[in-house]
């Protein structure tokens, strides 16, 4: 199917430009989010008569986005979530998830605006981009953790899981009885300590 972008798409063209997709991707995504419009020749020569316009309010948008851009980028979100030892999440968390945390956090965006390649199944920090304009993403960052305290220690760079493994580590050596206590072996005398004599031996028949 041929479309004329009414905007720049990624990895597709640039507004004005009539290009062919498959049906699928023009019903699906760039006709509902008036993206393009099909190139039949009244919508060609509809936008060749309003490109000015179309051009103007494109100017418009994308400096209202890197306005916002300079606000959002940098941004930490904090989500919660169930996982196993292995940092393993139970689920996922998706581009409805952190749009909704961004939001939250006062930049009202929507999920389609956020880029994953694919849903976040583990614990620690993940950058995810979003897009405000065609022209302009920033890159936010979502802290995916067990609970708020974890969250904060891997802000700062730590993981407080594994560092609790290695205290126990510790822990279990200095608890654990030497070669000595385990069989039976006096300590050696500290230096400067005198050994206890043993008795000598007695001559057979002599008390």
């Amino acid at each position: 199917m041929d479309v004329i972008l009414l905007q720049r798409v990624e990895k597709l063209g640039q507004m004005g430009e009539v290009v062919s997709v498959k049906p699928g991707f023009a019903r699906n995504y760039l006709l509902p989010q008036k993206k393009a419009l099909r190139a039949t020749k009244v919508n060609v020569a509809e936008f060749d008569q309003r490109r000015t316009q179309f051009e103007a309010d494109n100017i418009e948008h994308r400096r209202e986005a890197e306005t916002v851009a300079g606000r959002l980028d940098g941004l930490v979100v904090v989500l919660t979530r169930q996982a196993s030892d292995s940092d393993q999440l139970y689920g996922s968390v998706t581009t409805r998830d952190i749009a909704k945390e961004v939001t939250e956090a006062g930049f009202t965006i929507e999920r389609r605006q956020v880029e994953l390649e694919r849903p976040i199944k583990t614990v620690g920090l993940h950058r995810v981009r979003v897009r405000l304009h065609p022209e302009v993403a920033v890159a936010v960052t979502a802290n995916v953790a067990r609970s708020t305290e974890e969250a904060e220690a891997q802000a700062r760079g730590e993981r407080p899981s594994a560092m609790d493994d290695d205290d126990d580590d510790i822990e279990t050596i200095s608890e654990s009885p030497s070669p000595d206590e385990m069989f039976g072996q006096p300590p050696e005398p500290e230096d400067g300590a005198e050994r206890a004599e043993e008795p000598a031996p007695t001559e057979d028949g002599e008390d």
